[in-house]
């Protein structure tokens, strides 16, 4: 079966801390009405701190939309390569060996697909296949895991990379002021991941079942509106307690494979913020500290998107490497309202031990 293997996450070298993001929030947003509770909800994040791929300066400002995608190319094109080379080194494959590679981000665009740049740059095969995503949000995480699967069942023996560059700083906008334009200024931070699903072999998550989930009639709580000045983040307030009818959901489609989704050995959650995985816990029943990973993700880089997943699951692999045939769940969450869910075991090709 298909394993998704030991992915490859790095973060832009400048930093800004939760007591940054307060006190420039009550700088620009000075006399706002709605500041107050934006700062309670930005203090309630436990987003420590977060990186970002320009000083906050040159974050604060807005230089038109040519500029921002003009820095969106190049800091993809400066910082993807490194990570992708990990991916494979931690995959135990080189470029020659992809059959696939699947780019998602949400916050940039590119046309051709940052995908055709690698293929050259790097030394991927002309034949290799592109697959970017670009409008699932913080779900393509877990949606690429799912399409990586998908393709290496109808293609036995293939190897799809995973590459998720999310630049959110980027997005900024200084003149929204709404309570969710606020708090997702103080929730969002940059990162570039990758990873490799294996067709064959390997050391990580073999995935065993995948399915989406779209709640009905929700297609515009989280949403991008498109204007003169870019992408421009909305949130419904309603968003946070999305948990409540996906929890069914996740247990219906564990309970396909026979297991418990309250009953697992790991999760791999998308950590959009504390009320969602708190909410997730519990519905599912579930502590909160089995979300451990993601949680280490939210304070530490702060919400990033579809690179979420990857980086919890780097965290499993570094931090808490599961016995074999430990059973997991892998959950993206994003616009539509959507879930993207996997299932998988642990397993590795290394011998075993007996006595």
């Amino acid at each position: 079966m298909p394993r998704l293997c030991k992915p490859s996450v790095q973060v832009p070298e400048f930093v800004i801390t939760a007591e940054e993001t307060l006190a420039f929030a009550e700088r620009v947003h000075a006399g706002k009405p709605q500041l107050p509770l934006a700062l309670r909800l930005i203090r309630n994040t436990g987003v420590a701190k977060r990186h970002i791929v320009q000083p906050i300066e040159k974050t604060l400002l807005h230089p038109g939309l040519t500029e921002r995608n003009r820095i969106y190319e190049a800091e993809s094109k400066k910082r993807c390569p490194d990570v992708i080379e990990q991916a494979l080194e931690n995959a135990e494959l080189t470029v020659r060996d992809v059959d696939a590679i699947i780019y998602v981000s949400c916050t940039g665009f590119l046309m051709p697909s940052l995908t055709a740049w690698l293929i050259n740059r790097m030394g991927f095969r002309s034949d290799t296949r592109q697959i970017p995503i670009a409008q699932l949000g913080c779900a393509a995480g877990g949606a690429a895991i799912n399409r990586a699967h998908d393709f290496c069942v109808a293609h036995p023996g293939s190897n799809v990379l995973i590459v998720s560059c999310e630049l959110c700083s980027l997005c900024y906008q200084p003149d929204e002021d709404n309570i969710g334009s606020l708090l997702s200024d103080g929730l969002f931070g940059d990162a570039v991941a990758a990873a490799v699903v294996r067709g064959d072999g390997g050391t990580g998550i073999e995935l065993e079942r995948n399915a989406s989930y779209l709640i009905p009639d929700t297609e515009d709580w989280i949403s991008y509106a498109v204007r003169d000045t870019g992408f421009h983040f909305q949130l419904d307030r309603r968003v946070p307690g999305t948990m409540e009818p996906l929890a069914p959901v996740l247990r219906e489609f564990a309970a396909g494979q026979d297991w418990d989704a309250g009953n697992l050995d790991f999760y791999i959650v998308h950590a959009g913020g504390p009320r969602i995985l708190n909410d997730l816990a519990k519905f599912l029943d579930v502590d909160r500290k089995v979300f451990r990973h993601s949680w280490a993700t939210l304070t530490q880089y702060g919400n990033i998107a579809s690179a979420v997943v990857l980086d919890a699951a780097l965290r499993l692999f570094e931090e808490d490497t599961p016995m074999p045939d430990a059973r997991g769940l892998i959950a993206g969450f994003g616009p539509g309202i959507t879930a993207e869910m996997a299932l998988g075991r642990w397993a590795d090709d290394a011998p075993r031990h007996v006595g």
